[in-house]
This record gives C-alpha cells, structure tokens and sequence, in this order.
C-alpha cells in the first residue's frame, strides 16, 4: 500500500462508532489521517459530512476519504452530489476493489449498522490497496466526467468517439485463467 497518501474521515451521529477504530487503523497502516466531524453522538445531518469530506478530496486536499453514515448510503449520496466525486457505497470486499479498479472510486462509504469493525477493516485494505486499472473503464470515467460538468458535446464525443484509446490496458493479461 501506498503509505503516503492522505485520507479524510467523515461520519454523522450514527456513523461515530465505526468511525474510530477503521481512523486508527488506517493510522496504523501508515496514512495521514484527518477528521472532518462529527465527534460526538448528538444528533446531526450526514449531508454536512458528505460534502465536507467530499469537496476536500475534489480539492485534492486528500487523495481518498472514507465516510460513515447508519447504512452509508445517505452520506454517499451527499458526497456523490460534489463535482469529481465517485463515492462507492459497499459492504463487502469485492465491491471495494472493483470500485477502485474499474469505477476509480476516491471515497468510500460504510454503514455502521450494516458492516462491524473487522469486516470494514477488509474492506477498507480492498479499497486503499487498489488502483485504478484504466483501459475500456478510462472511458466510462471520462463520461462521468462530462456529467459533473454538465456538458453534453463533451459526453457524446466520449460516447461516440473511438474506443482504440481505451482499449490498451488487457485486463487479463498476466493472469492464470481457467
């Protein structure tokens, strides 16, 4: 894993309890860590979290963040409405990793009475220790692109255009497949 990089945190009320152990450790995995609330169980609005941790990781202020809500979706819906932002909701390992590699995820969203700390714990080394593999899922990253800037003409040149460009990154390649 890449131990250089910076994750912001973010949580509501509900999302506090599963917050503290995955921010220690993450810590203990050797990444700079920041807290962006809330820090306290009193009641409070998962959108304000969302868009904090949201719109610092679109600033490039982090390179990824990790936020909890009760189910995580709220909260990722939230964060999913700033420009830039892929926030990937899951609850088990597999989709963690294929939000990265293929969806090029930069947020991750856990519901705390969804997922425990050890099963968040897997999926949190899923998500942080995948990369973006590119190729045909460059593409698809570029449309979403064109979404967040509302601009059409960019999507359908995306849509319609060549896929050769895309297409340099063999997914198999290298692999023992049956």
């Amino acid at each position: 894993m890449n131990t250089k990089r910076k994750i912001a945190f973010g949580s509501d009320h509900a999302g506090i309890d599963l917050k503290k152990p995955i921010m220690d450790y993450v810590k203990s995995l050797g990444f700079d860590i920041h807290d962006f609330g809330t820090y306290d169980h009193n009641r409070t609005d998962y959108p304000i979290y969302g868009k904090k941790v949201a719109e610092a990781v679109a600033k490039g202020e982090y390179d990824l963040g990790i936020i909890m809500c009760g189910t995580g979706i709220g909260i990722g819906m939230a964060a999913n409405k700033v420009p830039g932002i892929r926030c990937a909701s899951v609850s088990e390992p597999y989709s963690a990793k294929l939000s990265r590699e293929h969806n090029n995820a930069n947020i991750l969203s856990l519901g705390s009475r969804v997922v425990g700390p050890e099963l968040a714990k897997l999926i949190v080394d899923e998500f942080l220790g995948t990369e973006f593999i590119g190729g045909r899922h460059q593409r698809r990253i570029d449309m979403l692109t064109a979404e967040d800037e509302h601009n059409d003409v960019k999507f359908e040149e995306v849509k319609n255009g060549s896929e050769e460009k895309y297409n340099h990154y063999n997914y198999n390649e290298g692999k023992n497949i049956l």
